[in-house]
């Protein structure tokens, strides 16, 4: 096996550089982004899961008001926190959540591990969970990998070739800077919620795109798409042969 090809450091630098300018004028204002309670991170990264931000917004603020605590939350019943949850969907989240809060209060005396193997110890918790625990509410200097992370690394790094997991996971490692790890970690998932997206990435704003090995493809896509929009809206100008009048010879 060839060893993983990491970014050099000096488009690490640059990387975390421009991107952490980015954030500072773009980052949405979100309620999980104003607390290091790790019981309301650990809430809000569940509910995160395969579920976009304004979904999860109104049901975070009910769920909170319903269950203030991790005590309050392995207080309830299993099937009052599913009812709670709904319509957020993916219903063994609100079930794992459950049991990690009773085993954290009967374990742990309702703290939140601070480390990563007791972590990835307790059932329902992955690795990026445990990472973003640790990042935003611990302040520890953690990696993490979800969608729009592995989405923004493989592109700006690895253009349209496909990478394994374990070398995105070196990558996101490489790539931690020193400080600011908390606004790093949330300036990748928000450049790929907002700017680096699945279908269209928006590159012409892009803070990265000078650095992004997949930003030549999806140029040549989007004047692809425009060619042929305009080629579509000249037929649709053209007059119908059906309807237009002969000319008089």
């Amino acid at each position: 096996m060839s060893p993983v090809r990491l970014p050099s450091s000096e488009q690490r630098r640059a990387f975390v550089r421009r991107l952490l300018r980015w954030y500072r004028r773009h980052r949405r204002d979100l309620p999980w982004r104003r607390t290091t309670d790790p019981y309301r991170v650990l809430v809000s990264e569940i509910m995160l899961q395969q579920t976009q931000v304004d979904r999860v917004l109104p049901k975070y603020r009910e769920f909170l008001r319903k269950y203030p605590s991790i005590e309050a939350l392995a207080a309830a019943s299993v099937d009052a926190v599913r009812e709670t949850w709904y319509p957020l969907g993916y219903n063994i989240r609100p079930v794992r959540l459950h049991a990690i809060a009773r085993e954290v209060v009967r374990r742990f005396d309702g703290r939140i591990p601070d480390d990563r193997d007791t972590l990835l110890r307790l059932k329902g918790i992955g690795p990026y969970t445990a990472g973003a625990v640790l990042s935003f509410a611990y302040g520890k200097r953690a990696s993490i990998l979800d969608t729009n992370v592995r989405r923004v690394v493989q592109r700006v790094f690895y253009g349209t070739t496909p990478q394994r997991d374990t070398t995105l996971w070196q990558v996101v490692e490489h790539l931690l800077p020193s400080r600011a790890v908390y606004d790093f970690n949330q300036a990748v998932m928000e450049l790929g919620a907002t700017t680096c997206v699945a279908r269209t990435p928006r590159c012409a704003v892009c803070p990265v795109r000078a650095l992004c090995r997949a930003q030549p493809y999806f140029a040549r896509e989007a004047a692809r798409r425009d060619a042929a929009r305009g080629v579509a809206a000249g037929r649709a100008a053209a007059p119908g042969r059906a309807g237009a009048p002969r000319l008089r010879r």
